[in-house]
This record gives structure tokens, C-alpha cells and sequence, in this order.
């Protein structure tokens, strides 16, 4: 079997019956196109959802992993229990090309850039993008090593309803300027050598558009 062809194996993964088939739906082949989707998601909810979808079906990814954070460090309170957190993004990101990963907890990897680096190490012929709302775009100057994550990955950004002006002007937005790619071809972005972006907006149902100004 290709090597790329394997599930991605770490010790000290969460113990759950789930386990199995968790590992089969991270495997990865040579030339995929793979969403990564991080956050505590405490709780998880309709807007998650929606910036899930808008990702994988503007940018024709072939999967979305969903990777449940054991801590946001941008975050002042604890995140709640893991594992029940892990169980409702089970319940929430159905669909066939959604993927549930713990592997931050396996890896006991704690930033984003420490994570990208791992998988395009381990990866190198698979195609990764960062999916993040517009809001946490206003505040992505202040992630741990947030130029090497925007000059080693595509990044989409997806619109949300608090303040966009304010996310696009923010000073990571300026800085990456001259690397966006309109959202009339961002479906090249995730095939396009890093540095690049894309700032994308999807029209919103009224239960996504409510959650996600309340939160």
C-alpha cells in the first residue's frame, strides 16, 4: 500500500468505539483536496455547519476534517469535556465527505502551524486548505506563527454575519493581500502553491445566520 494511502496512525487517540472507523475515514490518497476544519466547538451549531458546507462545496473538496480542539488557546475559559464535545460534531457534520478527527489530542499537537506542519510532512501530495470563519480572520495576527501557516497553506475564509468589514480589513488581511484569489476561482486555491486565500460568501439560512451572531 502507498504509504499516502494510510490512515494517520498516532498513539493515545481518544478511547471510543468509534475509534475503527475514524481512522478509515482519515485516510489519504495521493492528489485529495482536504478541508481542515479546527475549533473547540463548545458548542458545536448550525453556523459551524454552514462554513463546513460553503468550504466543500465552493472549493470541490474531496473531505472536511472537523478537528475537535482539546483547548483554543485564544480562549480565556476552558473548553467543556472533550469527548462529549467530540460526539456532538459526530451528530452535527453529517454527510458523506465530513470526517471527525481527534488527531490534535492524539498528537498532543497544541497550535495550527504546528499541525500543518506535521501533515504536509507526512503528506506532501496531498492538496490541504484552512477553512476559518471571517471572524476568526480579525484575530489570526494573533495565532502563534500565523505567517508560516498563511506561507505553507491555502487559507478560505468563510463570510459570517459580526462585522465583515472589520475581518477584511484586519491587519492578517492587509498583510495577505496580494496573495487573495477572488472567489470566482476559488476552486484553484486548493491546488495553488501557499501563499494564497480566498474570502467566500454563501447566502445563509435563518437558524445558521441567528446561531452565529449569538456566539
Amino acid at each position: 500500500m502507498n504509504r499516502q494511502s494510510r490512515p494517520v496512525r498516532f498513539a493515545g487517540a481518544i478511547r471510543r468505539g468509534r475509534r475503527a472507523s475514524l481512522l478509515k475515514s482519515e485516510a489519504l490518497a495521493p492528489g485529495m483536496t482536504i478541508g481542515l476544519f479546527g475549533g473547540s466547538f463548545d458548542p458545536v451549531h448550525a453556523g459551524h455547519r454552514h462554513v463546513a458546507q460553503t468550504a466543500l462545496k465552493q472549493l470541490g473538496l474531496d473531505r472536511v476534517w472537523w478537528i475537535v480542539s482539546p483547548q483554543n488557546p485564544l480562549k480565556s475559559h476552558l473548553a467543556g469535556d472533550y469527548s462529549r464535545r467530540f460526539a456532538s460534531v459526530e451528530d452535527a457534520a453529517t454527510g458523506p465527505r465530513m470526517v471527525i478527527s481527534d488527531i490534535e489530542l492524539r498528537t498532543g499537537i497544541r497550535t495550527t502551524a504546528e499541525l500543518l506542519s506535521v501533515l504536509h510532512r507526512r503528506y506532501p501530495k496531498v492538496h490541504f486548505v484552512w477553512i476559518m470563519g471571517a471572524d476568526n480572520l480579525k484575530q489570526f495576527h494573533r495565532w502563534r506563527r500565523w505567517r508560516e501557516i498563511a506561507a505553507s497553506t491555502p487559507i478560505a475564509i468563510i463570510a459570517r454575519p459580526q462585522d465583515p468589514i472589520r475581518a477584511r480589513l484586519s491587519p492578517a488581511a492587509r498583510s495577505m493581500a496580494a496573495s487573495r484569489v477572488t472567489e470566482t476561482h476559488a476552486k484553484l486555491i486548493a491546488r495553488k502553491p501557499a501563499p494564497g486565500w480566498t474570502y467566500l460568501t454563501e447566502p445563509l439560512h435563518s437558524e445558521a445566520s441567528s446561531l452565529m451572531r449569538d456566539t
